[in-house]
């Protein structure tokens, strides 16, 4: 079976990327390629494909890889629709009762509470010494 993946050249923290059609079971380094049908550098998102030749190898069964179907979409390159996508990773804190988010709330200095309930207390109060009076 064929895949089409990304295949690493460039040098020390300056990747670029070839993309290639391989046989699945070889190694993406083996340096044994079918073909290869673009290039993508991530630094400057610069993406050069060969939209025929993708389009063959697709149609004759070719199974692209999570990133490079990514790549495809992002150029307008219809996938299969037997090509199911990778669903997206959910992440999950190790210990989420230790995150500050998931801390009790501090409560304010006792002077804040302070000022505030005799504001919220004055209204409730106005309007009910104006109801009795009004009647």
């Amino acid at each position: 079976m064929l895949a089409i993946r990304m295949q690493r050249n460039g040098r020390t923290h300056y990747p670029t990327y070839r993309i290639v059609v391989q046989e699945s079971q070889r190694h993406p380094l083996s340096g044994r390629v079918v073909a290869e049908v673009g290039n993508y550098n991530p630094d400057t998102k610069k993406t050069v494909l060969d939209k025929e030749k993708i389009e063959f190898y697709l149609k004759n069964g070719a199974q692209p890889s999570s990133r490079v179907a990514f790549i495809f979409k992002k150029n307008g390159i219809k996938l299969p629709a037997w090509y199911k996508e990778a669903p997206a990773k959910q992440s999950k804190a190790k210990h989420a009762d230790k995150l500050r988010k998931n801390q009790p709330k501090e409560e304010a200095p006792a002077e804040a509470p302070a000022e505030e309930a005799p504001a919220t207390e004055a209204p409730a109060e106005a309007p009910a010494e104006e109801t009795p009076a009004a009647e």
